[in-house]
């Protein structure tokens, strides 16, 4: 049975009504103030974190909030910046403007990206199209100025959200002005970076500049804003001599690593960044209540990968890129230093309204993410690239998503009922072409694609029962149905072949439970329950290859019975507050059944690739202990510090028993995060902040390192100083990574940067 018919976007604009969180941008600091929309759970005291604005996720399971204090203490070149100090969190940043940043949270690791439900404004920006750090969300379409207030949920404890949410919820919500403005800012870093070979110091810049339109008498409301931002990021890959053969030229100047099998002799180019940005929301207030915004964001990045390293020189002193070299007396090959370019275009656009139909609140949203241009050029090795000679082209087919979302809530005497229903869609498809001409990708010769698609539709309903003046339950169930179909493959080796994928279908029923209460003034207890259906992306379904011998798809290089993973959640919140002090602790509990892992395996070629299985069971539980104070021992004085342990262990995988008893990957045992700030005057204050992660394994079987190609531990420490001489100006100074610890998700990470920031407002 088909769960959907053809859905396309003419179908889905039939539904013209949008979305619960209220419009936000930015204007001057003196006439704008971030306000998310309320949310039911009044018996729960709201969240750990900022507390001034209300929340816009339910709080359900534990939710930390962040606002204007929490972003003052934090030195800001991207969005995921924004919540580095957060509660047993991890982000996984390269450099400044680096578009595979990565929110980690508990027991999902930075390469499970499609585990966590990431939106801004209520439009979802997570990139489901596959899961990876390749795939991670799509918070760049704004920068971090335009950010008032980020709310993350922990854990898929409420049934407005799908099977996603499993790892947790990221709500990032831009300002909302009370009056006209304008703002300009310049922000410039500079990171210091030695690996091997390299023993540079890489710099950038960001231009970012806004304003807003608003007059009290006028229903209407225009914000514009951009960001252009040029950076260097440190070479991300290093390259290992190959055991060879035959004559040799004799060179001096590869590494020897212990955790590397043969000499290092170079690295890929040092990534040149530029990246525009341009953001427009218009939103228009009704006299009844009622209003509705359209937005639409731009985001543009061309990167150049055009100055490969090597660290090899032949006796006359010449840099040796390519060809059978002898560093120690023995014959190797050096080989895979190549150039390239990238270009790629994206765009959202939405639309939401939200008022009162009756006595039942109503709100619901329309977006679309797409990707216009993704064209990605490659020479085949170095002596081609600097002859602009051949190579490859990547193409995209325009892959993005739709998302629509609707919802209604009613208070009664003793209850709150919400319900609603959500939809979308995630398409994609990839062409690979060899080229006579790398950079400009001249007469083009089809070789590969990929396509495919998924859909899905979900519709919940929960009620918040109000047991006691101190005390509610909250119920609620979710239905989900899942659909993934046109996926295939296509390779041409002379003979154009191709095959198709099976359709898949599916569903889940997720029940969810939270129960709260208050005793006295000081304490408030919360245990939430939740099961969670995470059905598989189009990157993890769709990604084998052909067998050429058959003309079919390579059974050893996709799992065409690949299961949806399935969760069930537990969550006790415990909380002590008095006046300025504010004790939470946490306990989590989280059981997966098919967890979905990428394993490496060999083709019938006998390459090298990785494809997704089902891990049979994997267990997580641990804590959070989180202490938040203001004015301490000195009137200016506050802190947020936080320590997170987790246990998460892989139980049984039939598919390779190795793995069994054995850490899962990527997640520490233990992190702490926090940072500290005294304001010692209105105009000035300081901020240290600090990162703290245990080594984790780096792979399904126990593997450990320090090192590149590790996931290591870090003990990262920021400074900021922030002096405001007047309203309209303001100057921030930061270094972050203080101590230069080198630490590593497989790549390396960033070391020292110092940061420079000059703002004024209008």
């Amino acid at each position: 049975m088909a769960i959907f018919n053809s859905a396309s976007g003419s179908m889905l604009l039939c539904a013209l009504s949008c979305l619960l969180p209220q419009a936000r941008a930015v204007a001057s600091s003196e006439s704008e103030q971030s306000v998310g929309p309320p949310v039911e759970g009044a018996k729960w005291p709201g969240a750990v974190g900022q507390q001034e604005l209300p929340l816009t996720l339910p709080p359900q399971g534990l939710v930390f909030s962040l606002g204007e204090k929490q972003f003052d203490a934090v030195n800001a070149a991207d969005i995921e910046d924004l919540v580095r100090y957060s509660p047993n969190l991890s982000t996984f940043k390269r450099f400044g403007g680096d578009e595979n940043g990565v929110i980690a949270l508990r027991g999902a690791n930075g390469s499970q990206s499609a585990r966590m439900l990431v939106m801004v404004d209520g439009f979802v920006v997570s990139n489901f199209l596959g899961n990876s750090e390749r795939f991670s969300p799509k918070t760049d379409i704004i920068g971090p100025s335009d950010v008032g207030q980020i709310d993350i949920a922990y854990g898929p404890y409420s049934a407005r959200y799908g099977g996603n949410s499993m790892g947790g919820v990221v709500s990032v919500n831009t300002r909302v002005p009370t009056e006209g403005g304008a703002y300009a800012k310049l922000q410039s870093f500079a990171m210091p970076f030695t690996q091997y070979g390299v023993d540079e110091t890489f710099v950038g810049y960001g231009v970012e500049a806004g304003g807003t339109w608003k007059r009290p008498s006028s229903p209407w409301t225009v914000q514009v804003s951009g960001r252009h931002l040029e950076n260097t990021g440190q070479p991300l890959t290093y390259f290992a001599l190959t055991p060879s053969f035959g004559p040799a030229v004799p060179v001096v100047g590869a590494y020897s690593d212990p955790n590397v099998a043969t000499p290092v002799f170079g690295a890929v180019s040092p990534a040149e960044i530029v990246q525009d940005q341009f953001r427009m929301r218009t939103r228009y207030d009704f006299r009844n209540g009622w209003n509705i915004e359209g937005v639409i964001f731009g985001w543009f990045t061309d990167q150049d990968l055009t100055d490969p390293r090597t660290f090899l020189s032949d006796l006359a002193g010449q840099p040796v890129y390519e060809g059978r070299v002898n560093p120690d007396g023995n014959v190797y090959l050096a080989n895979g230093l190549t150039l390239g370019v990238a270009e790629r275009a994206e765009f959202l656009a939405g639309v939401r309204t939200s008022g009162k139909i009756g006595d039942w609140e109503a709100r619901a949203s329309l977006s679309r993410y797409w990707i216009d241009t993704d064209d990605i050029r490659t020479s085949f090795n170095y002596s081609l690239g600097i002859a602009d000679q051949s190579g490859t082209e990547t193409l995209q087919e325009n892959p993005g998503w739709w998302t629509l979302d609707a919802g209604f809530s009613r208070a009664y005497e003793r209850n709150h009922v919400a319900v609603g229903f959500n939809f979308n869609q995630y398409e994609t498809r990839e062409n690979l072409y060899e080229t006579e001409n790398w950079r400009t990708a001249s007469n083009p010769f089809f070789r590969s694609s990929s396509f495919g698609s998924t859909r899905s539709a979900g519709v919940y309903a929960e009620d918040e029962f109000t047991l006691t003046p101190r005390s509610s339950l909250t119920v609620g169930v979710r239905g989900d149905w899942w659909q993934a179909y046109d996926g295939g493959v296509a390779e041409n080796t002379g003979i154009l072949l191709s095959a198709e994928y099976p359709d898949r279908e599916d569903q889940s029923i997720s029940p969810k439970l939270s129960y709260q209460v208050r005793l006295g003034d000081s304490w408030a207890i919360q245990l939430s329950a939740g099961a969670a259906t995470r059905f598989p992306t189009i990157g993890e379904l769709f990604q084998g290859q052909l067998n050429e011998a058959t003309g079919s798809i390579d059974p050893g290089t996709f799992d065409p019975n690949l299961e949806p993973e399935r969760s069930r959640d537990a969550n006790l919140v415990i909380r002590w507050e008095n006046r300025n002090v504010r004790l939470t602790s946490s306990a989590f509990y989280q059981e997966i059944d098919d967890s979905i892992y990428s394993y490496p395996a060999l083709n019938q070629f006998g390459i090298l690739f990785t494809n997704y299985k089902n891990i049979d069971f994997v267990r997580q539980f641990g804590v959070e202990l989180i202490a938040e104070a203001g004015d301490v021992v000195v009137e200016g004085l506050d802190f947020e510090l936080s320590v997170g342990w987790t246990d998460a262990h892989t139980l049984d995988n039939s598919r390779n028993t190795a793995a069994e008893g054995q850490e899962f990957p990527g997640i520490p045992e233990w992190r702490a995060n926090g940072s500290v700030t005294y304001r010692a005057t209105p105009q000035f204050s300081t901020s240290l902040g600090w990162r703290f992660a245990s080594r984790p394994n780096s792979d399904l079987f126990g593997s450990i390192g320090d090192t590149y190609g590790f996931q290591s531990g870090y003990t990262l420490l920021d400074a900021r100083f922030a002096w405001t001489p007047r309203d309209s100006l303001e100057i921030n100074l930061g270094v972050d990574n203080l101590t230069n610890e080198e630490a590593y998700s497989v790549q390396p990470l960033a070391r020292r940067t110092a940061f420079a920031e000059v703002r004024v407002n209008f």
